[in-house]
């Protein structure tokens, strides 16, 4: 088992926490926060051990899960990557992109290995299709949420776009050729509102809108390929795969048929692939320890999310 301490104790600090004391490939030394009485009243309520310093709890484990804002990523990935540690570390990566490609060279440098929480990639609705998706040319994505104060610190962006930039990268086989982008601040100093188009150099386009201040919440990518279109809903965990193939000579009476003015016909197949329910915080850090035993490259790379953060940045720069 993998000797594992988290530094932050937030609300997604304490899914870590809980998430790893249950995990059969870790073993749960303890956590840093740095208000300590705030620490203190959390190793009491839930019995995790407390651990006074980040030098402490570096020292003592092998692998260091950073779940503290975002502000505060790069100086705590990089004192634990020094020290020899594996590092796992929330969504963006860090606040700069110039900060996420010095971790990326730093995990190469000290042979360490680090993951990026994007963890949509681990949601069973994307999972269950994600081989379908081939070759996509037009992609849909709307993230909306309700208000929550957590998370105001950084644009609309790197709270919630970046996991559908994330997904998109991970699908489209290409360079980012163009991007334009808009962004309105509405309650927060920051955007809470963006919408931005990627065109690639291999012709696929997406577009993406991105909301924290909706009146309900949203998480729904469509991909649209030849011949194919997949829809996932990252919300509900629900996926739809719409496929057409050449029409039969003799279909049945059923069948949905669609004749196009050069007279070629189409069947239209709908499929409901079956969604695998999971704990995708879990899966993720489990996935991590595996590259780590394995000694293999982990699902979400320090140089992917450093690539995520890459084309983040390019849109909140067209605003």
């Amino acid at each position: 088992m993998l000797k594992a301490g988290v530094l932050g104790a937030g609300h997604l600090g304490k899914i870590h926490l809980k998430l790893l004391q249950q995990s059969s490939k870790y073993e749960l030394v303890g956590f840093y926060d740095p208000i300590e009485s705030y620490a203190r009243e959390v190793a009491e309520e839930f019995g995790y051990t407390y651990i006074e310093s980040i030098e402490e709890l570096i020292k003592a484990v092998d692998v260091v899960d950073i779940v503290t804002p975002t502000l505060n990523h790069f100086t705590c990935a990089q004192q634990a990557i020094e020290n020899g540690k594996h590092i796992f570390i929330e969504k963006p990566i860090t606040k700069t992109v110039e900060e996420a490609e010095i971790l990326r060279d730093l995990v190469a440098k000290n042979h360490v290995r680090g993951q990026v929480g994007h963890v949509e990639r681990f949601n069973p609705a994307f999972t269950a299709v994600k081989d379908m998706i081939e070759n996509p040319m037009f992609i849909e994505c709307h993230r909306l949420a309700e208000f929550n104060p957590r998370g105001t610190d950084v644009p609309v962006v790197l709270d919630l776009m970046i996991h559908d930039i994330d997904i998109i990268l991970s699908v489209v086989n290409s360079e980012v050729k163009e991007i334009h982008a808009s962004g309105v601040s509405v309650i927060s100093e920051t955007p809470d509102i963006a919408n931005a188009r990627i065109e690639f150099v291999n012709g696929c386009v997406a577009n993406l809108t991105a909301s924290r201040i909706s009146m309900k919440n949203m998480r729904k990518s469509r991909f649209f390929q030849k011949d194919a279109y997949i829809s996932v809903d990252f919300l509900e965990k629900k996926s739809e795969v719409v496929k057409m193939k050449d029409a039969p000579e003799n279909p049945d009476d059923f069948a949905m048929i669609l004749q196009n003015a050069e007279g070629n016909k189409k069947q239209i197949y709908f499929e409901n692939p079956e969604i695998l329910q999971n704990n995708a915080i879990l899966d993720e850090l489990e996935s991590f320890a595996q590259a780590i035993e394995n000694n293999t490259t982990p699902i979400v790379s320090l140089h992917q999310g450093t690539k995520a953060l890459q084309v983040a940045q390019q849109i909140i720069d067209n605003f």
